[in-house]
């Protein structure tokens, strides 16, 4: 009998209320830990700083220094931002680092300064305005690290927020991979008076905003505090949990007898599934999780949710398998 299942037993904060279809009501075992609840060596490296980059360094740079004053083995950045650009900066510890290329793709948002090199009408810059937002070419800068062929992008909001003389501050919603400085310049262009990025900001980065944000100065105190008298109460507000990246995606809840299987790269099968978001269609991207809220897997839907319920089959293909290795045994 199929059955509508209510949201499950996984804090709020890392999974948003949604619905589900229950294949088979499930227990979880003794092993693995719930996201918040992992020790706190296991909780490092399973997570994610939200950090508020400041102007001067590379991404890269601040990455590789957050490895070091951590004293981890990799660390890294997701959306690069150019060094004068401020604002959030997702960096992934170690195991997390799993999900650079996925955190790669979200969405953005960005407040900045364009400076017009004469004169501007507002009125007609809010016409031009209206012809970036949508699908826009653009040529990536030369000192990007990325090939310079033409791209598509979606510009899906520019707002006026603020103006001083020839300085605009606008907000931009858009597409992962929008180059602001040369959509800055392009609307410069198109108003025939030349314009260059004065000052850039990013504030949302897919389900990350500014309400996460830390400063460098916070994450090293706490976690000189964990080192020097071993209180992680403040090392586990800067850092949190991988889990909350993927609280948007579309889900499927696994029995922990199938995870060591997905674990080795293993297809899903159905018969190892517990409950499954409604709304889930064939080649879907979708979350794998453990009955404790672990992300175990990120897959591609082979079918849609109600045939998952039915069918005995492979549900996904795993594209990239998160939780380690020893985590979860082979059930006999």
């Amino acid at each position: 009998m199929i059955r509508k299942g209510g949201n499950l037993n996984i804090p709020s904060n890392h999974i948003s209320m949604t619905e589900f279809l229950i294949r088979e009501e499930s227990k979880s075992s003794n092993y693995g830990w719930k996201p918040e609840n992992r020790p706190i060596k296991e909780y490092i490296r399973n997570g994610i700083i939200i950090l508020d980059k400041w102007p001067g360094p590379t991404s890269h740079d601040v990455a590789d220094f957050i490895r070091r004053k951590l004293d981890l083995e990799k660390a890294a950045s997701t959306g690069t931002l150019d060094p004068m650009v401020s604002g959030i900066l997702p960096i992934t510890l170690e195991n997390s680092c799993k999900l650079v290329e996925t955190m790669q793709r979200v969405d953005k948002e960005y407040i900045g300064i364009i400076h017009f090199h004469k004169d501007v009408d507002e009125e007609k810059l809010k016409e031009v305005m209206k012809k970036f937002t949508g699908i826009i070419k653009q040529r990536p800068p030369r000192i990007s690290a990325v090939s310079r062929k033409l791209r598509k992008r979606n510009i899906y909001e520019i707002k006026i927020l603020d103006k001083l003389e020839r300085n605009y501050c606008l907000r931009i919603k858009c597409e992962a991979g929008t180059y602001i400085r040369v959509l800055f310049h392009q609307i410069g262009e198109a108003m025939k008076t030349g314009a260059h990025m004065k000052e850039l900001r990013r504030t949302v980065s897919g389900v990350f905003t500014e309400t996460e944000i830390h400063k460098i100065n916070d994450v090293l105190e706490a976690y000189n505090v964990w080192k020097q008298k071993g209180d992680e109460k403040a090392l586990r507000k800067v850092i949190i949990p991988m889990e909350k990246f993927a609280e948007n995606m579309k889900k499927i809840i696994v029995k922990d007898s199938a995870i060591y299987s997905i674990s080795q790269g293993s297809p899903l099968f159905t018969t190892g599934i517990s409950k499954i978001q409604k709304d889930i269609v064939t080649k879907d991207l979708v979350a794998i999780f453990s009955l404790k809220g672990e992300l175990i897997a990120l897959g591609i839907a082979n079918m849609p949710a109600e045939d998952m319920l039915e069918k005995k089959a492979a549900a996904t293909k795993i594209k990239r398998v998160i939780i380690d290795r020893g985590i979860y045994p082979k059930f006999k």
